[in-house]
């Protein structure tokens, strides 16, 4: 009897909270290409008081797909010119594909550390809609949820990230914002919710 096929993993390194070093980015991309992962998620908080040249360019020269969210320290004007000088995707304003997997998510630039909960919820669900008929779904947000494991370090977390976390069960979560989160792992129902930071995170689905 022939054995099933069995289907190919989707390998993603997610990282955050680099505030603008490129030395690290630099250790990302090493591990992103030595793990040979299919893409690479930034999790926001990408620049900051450090900011360095050329801060993306070691993924790419590794030949590494971006996506990222901004996060409140990544202001719109620097979101938008780091998607178009490297030519990576913004998924705080647009959804993707890769392969049989749809990644969407919300950004919370310019200094914000609270969410419009309407706005959050309507734009997750409205990218959910163009994704929700492919084999695998990421949902990423710089800002953890309410009622999770995060919300243990003192800030508390967005009420329309756990309200599309219960009703659209993305496969996984991806947040940071909090350092001291770093690692941390739960499950909401079919969805595993991940916090990752500068050290980054490898992660199959």
């Amino acid at each position: 009897m022939a054995k099933t096929k069995e289907k190919k993993k989707f390998k993603i390194l997610a990282a955050a909270d680099f505030h603008g070093n490129s030395s690290i980015t630099k250790k990302l991309a090493e591990r992103a290409y030595k793990e040979n992962v299919d893409l690479v998620i930034l999790a926001g908080d990408i620049t900051g008081p450090v900011d360095s040249d050329n801060l993306l360019k070691p993924f790419l020269d590794k030949g590494k797909r971006v996506v990222f969210v901004p996060g409140n320290w990544d202001s719109s004007n620097v979101s938008d010119f780091l998607s178009k000088l490297y030519g990576v995707k913004n998924i705080g304003e647009h959804y993707v594909k890769y392969e049989n997997v749809g990644i969407f998510g919300i950004g919370n630039p310019d200094w914000k550390l609270n969410l419009d909960e309407k706005k959050t919820f309507d734009k997750l669900k409205k990218d959910f809609e163009k994704i929700k008929n492919l084999e695998k779904k990421i949902m990423v947000s710089h800002l953890h949820p309410a009622g999770t494991k995060a919300e243990i370090f003192g800030f508390p977390g967005s009420k329309a990230l756990k309200k599309a976390i219960d009703e659209f069960q993305p496969d996984l979560f991806i947040s940071s914002h909090i350092h001291e989160a770093e690692g941390l792992k739960e499950k909401i129902g079919k969805t595993t919710l991940v916090t990752v930071g500068k050290k980054g995170e490898i992660i199959e689905i």
